[in-house]
């Protein structure tokens, strides 16, 4: 673990929340069968809009026996498939767009996505693992390599992986996992009255 990327706060927050970062470099170590399941659960508790749970994940390990890692890195964006390759699991993040009783659009699917990753994330967290976001996909390749159906939206990746400063990353991923945590203040995020009028003092 990387101790300068303890987050800067204002105020304490949890050890899990301040201590959560998004590194490149991402070791090749073996993640649990036990672990990984403990991860996946935590995704399955997330809230979702009238418990409609529209996430689903395709999950790619990257071992020899699974013969799958490649399929999954060819889904990525070039810049992505770079640092990516060597972690242990890589995860594409869909969404059913449909609600289920009605058939109508949920608008909600991708707010609850995010809510599923967060928790994903967060029991990574708890496990000495780290979780790297990627929103930089080929989602049409997604949808044809795994045969998505049509109401199902490829939407975002993650790479999981144990962080480590990897000898491998270009120089400017290097430079980013070794530089600090920044946040825009809470006067900037936070607004009462008018738009742009701070809430919080």
């Amino acid at each position: 673990m990387f101790e300068h990327k303890h987050a800067p706060q204002s105020l304490p927050i949890s050890t899990p929340l301040a201590e959560r970062w998004s590194p490149y470099g991402l070791s090749d170590k073996h993640i649990t069968e036990e672990d990984i399941l403990a991860l996946f659960e935590a995704a399955r508790w997330a809230p979702s809009s009238y418990n409609e749970q529209p996430w689903r994940f395709i999950l790619s390990r990257n071992t020899p026996a699974s013969g799958t890692h490649d399929k999954a890195l060819a889904c990525l964006l070039e810049s992505n498939q770079v640092w990516a390759a060597n972690a242990p699991l890589l995860v594409f993040g869909c969404t059913v767009g449909t609600l289920a009783q009605s058939g109508k659009p949920n608008k909600a699917a991708q707010h609850d996505l995010g809510l599923a990753v967060a928790n994903l994330t967060f029991e990574a967290q708890a496990r000495g693992l780290s979780v790297h976001q990627i929103i930089g996909i080929v989602p049409d390749l997604v949808r044809a390599l795994y045969a998505l159906p049509e109401t199902v939206e490829p939407l975002t990746a993650f790479a999981i992986g144990y962080a480590q400063t990897h000898a491998n990353l270009p120089e400017h991923l290097k430079a980013r996992d070794a530089s600090p945590r920044t946040r825009r203040p809470l006067a900037e995020t936070v607004f009462s009255d008018t738009w742009g009028n701070p809430a919080l003092l």
